[in-house]
């Protein structure tokens, strides 16, 4: 079952369409947005993934140093304590590099179809020990006081999320590691509940449980606890190996309406939708037993890395929810949902 009604003009946006801002790189993936109203328009705040031009009979790839600067690290593919045969992740020694450096980059759009960057606000890079291989996959929630960042910071010590606020883009406020390795997909609540701070993220077992779904309450958005899992992968499904929160939580009559991503041990990545409750969201009401969006176009079944329809974000205008996602993981695409179609096909 899949009700989304993409966009015709997709992809929206391909590595093609910008210059990679590191030099001597070229952008290999557009993936994930952020997605917020600002100014009267639709932002974009989209992961790039650059990394240098690939040289015959050698693997290069990008890592911040411990001075803050890009290296570029390098090695024979003929190497037999290379493993590359993911096009993510390479292996070099027993110790894990990721292929790409990512960043966060804005774009803006008059309606929301077509985007373009605006001048004067910059990228946000990774900075310090915790970001060494980037960061990626950032959520905006825009809340009363501003903007608030949730993003995976990715180094060698592990994925965890970091926080970032602003309240004009041109300022940021860097509020460090808010979940600690191994964890990622962290979608803020928009709003307090019963005076508290909400958010869904993802943290990750490769022995005992699994890649789930937690709830998390805070005072002030840097401190965490009162953790309960709420929704697990299930068996023989569609989300069977992996889930993870996509955008900030929508308030609707039935309660929080929350578009996750789940996958399947073949990689294939969907949508579905989760209902809490709209005064205890570590209650699960309803769930989607089929994905509401599934990877059935060309351009979502054939990328960098196939068969995946990916969220981080969306905008809601009356009925209608407008989902900025990541397509095989290299371009950006759009479509269109009905909250109460998605809630018929729940309740």
């Amino acid at each position: 079952m899949d009700i989304a009604k993409r966009f015709p003009q997709n992809p929206l946006l391909r590595p093609a369409d910008l210059n990679p801002a590191i030099e001597g790189m070229e952008i290999m993936c557009l993936l994930n947005p952020g997605v917020f109203q600002f100014e009267g328009k639709i932002w974009l705040l989209i992961r790039v993934a650059e990394r240098p031009k690939q040289i015959k009979g050698r693997i290069s790839f990008p890592v911040h140093n411990s001075n803050g600067n890009i290296e570029i690290l390098s090695f024979d593919t003929n190497d037999p304590d290379l493993d590359a045969s993911d096009p993510r992740i390479i292996n070099f020694r027993k110790k894990d590099y990721l292929t790409t450096l990512s960043y966060l980059r804005l774009v803006c759009s008059g309606d929301g179809i077509h985007f373009s960057e605006p001048g004067g606000y910059p990228s946000i890079f990774g900075k310090g020990e915790l970001e060494t291989f980037g960061i990626e996959d950032c959520r905006v929630a825009t809340m009363t006081d501003g903007f608030s960042l949730s993003f995976t910071e990715v180094s060698e010590f592990g994925v965890g999320v970091g926080l970032i606020r602003t309240k004009d883009w041109k300022n940021f406020d860097r509020k460090g590691m808010i979940f600690p390795p191994h964890n990622k997909d962290c979608a803020l609540f928009e709003e307090k509940i019963n005076g508290k701070y909400y958010a869904l993220h993802r943290p990750s077992s490769p022995e005992l449980g699994g890649n789930y779904i937690w709830l998390a309450e805070s005072p002030d958005l840097i401190y965490w606890g009162k953790h309960k899992c709420v929704a697990t992968t299930r068996p023989e499904m569609w989300d069977s190996k992996r889930v993870g929160a996509g955008g900030a939580p929508i308030r609707t009559e039935k309660g929080w309406l929350e578009i996750y991503h789940g996958a399947n041990s073949e990689h294939r990545y969907c949508l579905g939708a989760l209902l809490l409750d709209i005064n205890d969201p570590s209650k699960v009401l309803a769930r989607s037993v089929d994905p509401i969006m599934e990877p059935i176009e060309t351009y979502e079944q054939t990328g960098f890395f196939g068969n995946v329809v990916f969220t981080s974000g969306h905008y809601v205008k009356g009925d209608d929810i407008f989902i900025y996602y990541g397509a095989s993981d290299e371009v950006i695409c759009g479509a269109k949902f009905s909250i109460s179609e998605i809630l018929s096909t729940l309740i």
